[in-house]
């Protein structure tokens, strides 16, 4: 083998002289490798997979648009509508009208005595009924008026007077006992299906001669927890 003259390198892709028979295209290989090593083989990209169209569902199919439907479609008539509407309102009428409160007892006015107040435009009367409990409950008295309608005074409301002073007024006004009854208080109590009769005193601004000429005259009790009076007219 020969060696290479001292200062003397071999270029990369030379041969040496030993090599230069067995290595015929040595400079050759070498050239090609360098331009191999510069301009590498471009590898091509791989193509894109087209997707396949989406297969048609075999079998029955489902309208979307059927299945939620549409206001004209699902929502009943205009007619079925406005007669739902009435039946509905004369159901809860006639529910309502057996619901109502109604008094819890009745009775009637059986006797009314008046006389005039001197001096002071008023008159004193004394009005007797007889009231029977209608209710499966007690009935709690808790306040105790009289009304009078006249031409002068379309409706006139006033409280009784106090138990405790019927005897004064009776000494006072003796007419005023004629055809009482014992005096019927606040706090009273008529037990379930019991009648009584009983007095209240009242006095209405008015005088005997425009009492006198009443349209309607009536005793009214409030009993307790109850939202429609007891009214006894006459």
């Amino acid at each position: 083998m020969v060696e290479p003259a001292p200062g003397r390198r071999l270029r990369a892709g030379s041969c040496s002289n030993s090599e230069v028979a067995s290595n015929l295209f040595c400079g050759v290989k070498s050239a090609g490798k360098d331009n191999f090593m510069s301009n590498p083989p471009t590898t091509p990209s791989p193509t894109p997979a087209v997707p396949e169209p989406p297969k048609t569902p075999s079998g029955p199919t489902i309208n979307i648009g059927e299945e939620f439907g549409t206001a004209k479609k699902n929502l009943p008539s205009g007619k079925i509508l406005v007669i739902a509407i009435i039946v509905l309102g004369i159901v809860v009428a006639f529910v309502s009208f057996l619901r109502r409160a109604k008094p819890q007892a009745s009775g009637t006015l059986d006797n009314v005595v008046a006389v005039e107040i001197p001096g002071q435009d008023s008159t004193m009367v004394a009005l007797t009924f007889t009231i029977h409990n209608t209710s499966d409950k007690i009935l709690y008295v808790h306040t105790l008026q009289a009304s009078v309608k006249t031409p002068a005074a379309p409706d006139s409301v006033v409280d009784a007077v106090s138990a405790v002073d019927f005897d004064r007024y009776f000494q006072a006004f003796p007419a005023l006992k004629n055809g009482s009854q014992p005096a019927l208080s606040p706090e009273a109590k008529i037990q379930p299906g019991e009648s009584t009769s009983r007095t209240i005193i009242v006095a209405f601004p008015m005088k005997l001669e425009a009492f006198n000429q009443r349209q309607v005259l009536a005793a009214v009790i409030w009993p307790y927890d109850q939202t429609v009076p007891i009214v006894l007219s006459k």
